[in-house]
């Protein structure tokens, strides 16, 4: 059989053994493939995609007689067969990525256990990694996949790698770097990534599931075979069966739609996001936090780890609203309720697992009185699962507080659909949990009993990390909306109030700033509570009031961060609270509000004359008390100043400078002071 990527006199050469798993994984694909296409469109496809294939150059770089060659090629083919013809290629250079990602994961892999393997000053030299990669490492196959991931490898092996927590940490401690300094920076971090809306995604969840299945297929014919082709963990039979396998679902592949046959909906884009939470995220970020812990102790062990919760998420998927009218305040109620739907069925799962796993038995091992005592409570309210249970578990205590757990766990998931659908829940007396830090409290007893008693459990621990991390909320929802919409909804309330003696929007931004800022001064109602306004204005209306509801039910770090886009002026943002009072979320007698103002200057101008439009509101008392947190925290840090200013230095120790204001939750926290270089040495590692 003819191969895309070799050729007979190939045969010959030598491989590194690395290059020997790529090369042979290639070629799997490849002939993989091959017989798919064969099998669906016949041997003539097949051919014809060689042809087009010799004549292109694997650099991309084919001369002008090649691309005239291939063109009239293309252009003599039917509808039909152009069609097949793209597919069988997209589908090629997917498999392809498949085999490359691995490829490069095992080269990521092997560098992270060579440097936690290593010693200290062994681990410090890794920083500084040579641009000679050993010979074993360069891939060296000829072919159009080849020759690509050849480019791309060497291309990665000109700049230097990134580094890993086994390398950073070895690396500060030989730059004599103060704990100290590290410590807080530790103490201070505050990653949040977040999701934006993309309403053109349309990669279904099936191929995403195909994807994988490949992947693991890969996986377990490598477990079977060495690099070479040959059996090593399993009987010829068995890799041959894989091989199979991964033709059944490379044909399924190619037998199925790549696109929707309908328009997503918002909801549909919330479902993709949450897909990355379900395969990698809501795993993965544990198991960050536990390399960090572990890499930090290995050079540093006198210092605190960060919170398991210093890298969050946030999202603008059901929640952005800027130029797309399907975003409403009802899909953004059903979006933080799926993804509460997401999480909780996560913890279902795990709890379940735990009652397996936990069957600690009372005659060979002590139970504190706090856990006995929570029993007897948990025996009084959820009385069912004690007559259920309590005969089989009698002896195995975690095992019945880990049902009685489950069934408030169920109980939660049943409201919550109920929210969903916006019906009332049924049977409300129940007990459940009415937020995350409530079923957290309950794993932490389970999980100090364990530890009093001698014993511990990593599932637990890995739960509880989760639970810290994403909570019952999963994500962080920011709503965005574009400033003109709230100058046109105040312009029309104005309007019918007849407030002003002219329309609002006629105001000059002078008068705008004075008539909101007068305006912020009182708790006098402005909207009233039926909407006698535009869809648009109660759209707006409407989105304020969402949040309030959101922040009642699912807590206050829901939804916090309000963006401004296509924000110009200072009235832009003093309209925004404005509308956040309306609903509750600012109280303007005290300057403290459950919401963050975040002013978004995007064009060349705005971002110009952003630092006067800044300055200007760092100049209002009102905006200052907000940011601070409240006009007695302002007062508070005024206080300090006039002390720290009117009283006598001390001759040993300075002064310590006044507290500054708090940030706002979204923001990035701020660095402490950190030794010349620190951070240039910390993002060169990264």
């Amino acid at each position: 059989m003819g191969s895309l990527l070799y050729s007979s006199s190939q045969t010959a050469d030598i491989y590194p053994v690395s290059e020997l798993f790529l090369r042979h994984r290639l070629q799997v694909v490849e002939e993989l493939w091959e017989s798919v296409l064969r099998q669906e469109c016949g041997q003539n496809m097949v051919d014809l995609l060689r042809q087009l294939r010799d004549l292109c150059s694997p650099e991309g770089q084919a001369t002008n007689d090649q691309a005239s060659s291939a063109v009239k090629l293309i252009e003599q083919l039917n509808i039909n067969e152009a069609i097949r013809a793209a597919r069988a290629f997209a589908l090629y250079f997917q498999l392809i990525n498949i085999i490359e990602q691995e490829y490069e994961q095992r080269q990521q892999l092997s560098r992270y256990e060579a440097e936690t393997e290593a010693t200290d000053a062994e681990r410090a030299s890794n920083v500084n990694y040579s641009s000679n990669q050993r010979e074993d490492d360069a891939p060296v196959s000829k072919g159009i996949a080849a020759e690509l991931l050849r480019k791309s490898y060497l291309e990665k092996a000109q700049v230097k790698p990134k580094g890993t927590f086994a390398a950073l940490f070895p690396y500060l401690f030989k730059l004599n770097v103060p704990p100290q300094q590290i410590q807080r920076l530790i103490a201070h971090l505050d990653v949040r990534l977040v999701f934006t809306a993309h309403p053109t995604e349309i990669v279904r969840h099936t191929i995403r599931d195909k994807q994988r299945q490949v992947v693991q297929l890969l996986q377990k014919l490598d477990a079977l075979e060495n690099h070479s082709g040959g059996t090593s963990g399993g009987y010829a039979w068995e890799a041959a069966d894989v091989r199979e396998q991964l033709l059944e679902e490379i044909r399924l592949w190619w037998r199925t739609d790549e696109l929707h046959q309908f328009k997503p909906t918002v909801l549909d884009e919330v479902d993709y996001a949450l897909h990355y939470f379900q395969e990698v995220l809501f795993d993965g970020i544990p198991q960050l936090y536990k390399r960090f812990k572990h890499t930090l102790s290995n050079t540093f062990p006198w210092l605190e780890p960060p919170s398991k919760n210093f890298c969050s998420f946030g999202s603008w998927v059901g929640s952005d609203r800027d130029g797309n009218p399907s975003v409403t305040p009802e899909i953004t109620w059903k979006t933080a309720c799926y993804q509460r739907k997401m999480v909780i069925g996560r913890y279902i799962q795990s709890v379940k697992n735990l009652i397996e796993l936990l069957s600690v038995s009372m005659h060979w091992s002590d139970v504190l009185p706090d856990l006995l005592e929570s029993l007897e409570l948990d025996q009084s309210q959820l009385s069912e699962v004690y007559d259920a249970l309590a005969l089989r578990y009698r002896q195995e205590p975690y095992r019945l507080k880990l049902a009685y757990v489950l069934k408030r766990l169920e109980n939660t998931r049943d409201r919550n659909l109920a929210l969903y659908n916006r019906e009332t829940p049924k049977n409300q007396d129940s007990p459940l949990y009415l937020s995350g830090a409530d079923f957290l409290a309950e794993l932490r007893m389970i999980q100090r009993n364990l530890t009093e008693t001698g014993l511990s459990c990593r599932e637990l621990e890995n739960l509880i990390c989760q639970v810290e991390i994403f909570g019952f909320n999963l994500t962080q929802l920011d709503i965005r909306q574009e400033s003109s919409r709230h100058a046109d909804a105040l312009n029309e309330i104005l309007e019918y109030l007849q407030i002003l003696p002219q329309p609002y929007n006629e105001l000059s931004e002078e008068q705008r700033v004075a008539w909101l800022t007068g305006e912020l001064q009182t708790r006098r109602p402005l909207i009233p509570a039926e909407l006698p306004f535009s869809e648009k204005t109660n759209d707006v209306i409407e989105t304020f009031r969402v949040v309030r509801s959101l922040q009642q039910e699912f807590g206050l770090n829901i939804c916090q961060t309000y963006i401004i886009s296509m924000c110009r002026d200072v009235s832009d943002v003093l309209e925004v609270l404005l509308l956040a009072k309306e609903a509750r979320l600012f109280d303007p007698a005290i300057a403290v509000g459950t919401i963050q103002v975040v002013p978004l200057f995007e064009t060349v101008e705005d971002l110009q004359r952003s630092r006067s439009v800044m300055r200007k509101l760092f100049e209002l008392p009102l905006y200052r008390a907000l940011l601070a947190g409240g006009y007695e925290q302002t007062k508070t840090e005024s206080a300090v100043v006039d002390e720290n200013s009117s009283s006598p230095a001390s001759p040993c120790l300075p002064l310590p400078p006044p507290a500054s204001p708090a940030p706002p939750p979204t923001f990035p926290l701020p660095l402490p002071p950190s030794p010349p270089n620190l951070q240039e040495v910390m993002l060169g590692v990264f």
